[in-house]
């Protein structure tokens, strides 16, 4: 590919063919935003899928979800849970498996994944601990933060690598959003939120995935951008089992400003994902979820 062309936008077009979210995922999106459409009407349309059917069922009864009643059709979970909440984890299992089938010879898929599953839980935490209504957007653009990377890898792998080997071996501690600016003129955040563009996400996703590296930028969503910023050096803590903020990457101050919390809120927040981590990664990751 010739880099004097490539753009976040080129490289999305590049692979708008390649990627792209399954058919139902795509109705169910567009019906949910119509006032027109009734719980049936979107129960109807998931059920044609069932194996999705399955996956949504098995995690709308799962601790993790915590339902206080057992659902036992979609039609009853859009009423009992809600429309756009569904939706969310529709987006959410849909992308896992949209970009299992995209390689990459430089990251193992596993840790990527498991990154992304401990930003999500951190993220869905730290919204209900602020008692916000959409903490599951807030879960669905923390498994997706990264996603552009994968596109970078897969597209761009010889100079994935150079970005990689600057960030692992810049003695400053430049990091993987710094270090792709430095050879790709963009980064990641860049590429991840052109893609869920194009899929026509939801608003408040696409943002805090553009921006979730500087949430001082984000226009419409900047508490929830600067919680999924939190919320990604939360998932390494949870990662590597330590509490101390000098073993990441650094937590933006305007981050703590613009969200409301409080470093203390850090400790807690990270030992509760790790408890949470098991359940949530045999509901989303597992090959049988």
């Amino acid at each position: 590919m010739d880099m004097t062309r490539i753009t976040p936008e080129s490289l999305v077009a590049d692979v708008r063919d390649l990627l792209s979210l399954p058919e139902i995922t795509v109705q169910v999106n567009a019906m949910v935003e119509d006032p027109r459409t009734s719980a049936a009407d979107i129960g109807d349309v998931i059920s044609r899928d069932p194996s999705l059917t399955a996956r949504l069922l098995r995690i709308a009864n799962s601790p993790f979800f915590g339902l206080t009643t057992k659902v036992a059709t979609v039609s009853r979970a859009v009423a009992v849970v809600g429309s756009k909440k569904l939706r969310d984890l529709i987006i959410a299992t849909s992308a896992i498996r949209t970009f299992k089938g995209v390689p990459n010879q430089l990251v193992s898929m596993d840790d990527f994944w498991y990154h992304s599953l401990y930003c999500a839980i951190a993220a869905r935490l730290l919204a209900t601990s602020r008692r916000m209504p959409h903490a599951d957007s807030l879960f669905t653009a923390g498994l997706l933060h990264d996603i552009g990377q994968l596109i970078i890898f897969n597209r761009l792998p010889e100079q994935a690598r150079e970005a990689l080997r600057l960030s692992s071996q810049d003695p400053h501690g430049m990091d993987m959003r710094r270090a792709e600016q430095e050879v790709l003129g963009f980064d990641h955040a860049q590429v991840g939120g052109l893609l869920l563009r194009h899929w026509q996400l939801p608003a408040l996703i696409e943002e805090c995935v553009t921006y979730h590296h500087a949430p001082e930028k984000a226009a419409r969503f900047p508490v929830e951008t600067a919680i999924v910023h939190i919320a990604n050096s939360i998932a390494t803590l949870a990662e590597i089992n330590s509490t101390n903020l000098e073993d990441v990457t650094k937590i933006q101050a305007s981050a703590w400003k613009i969200s409301g919390l409080k470093e203390e809120i850090i400790e807690p927040v990270m030992r509760e994902t790790q408890k949470q981590f098991r359940e949530a990664r045999l509901l989303f990751l597992s090959d049988a979820a």
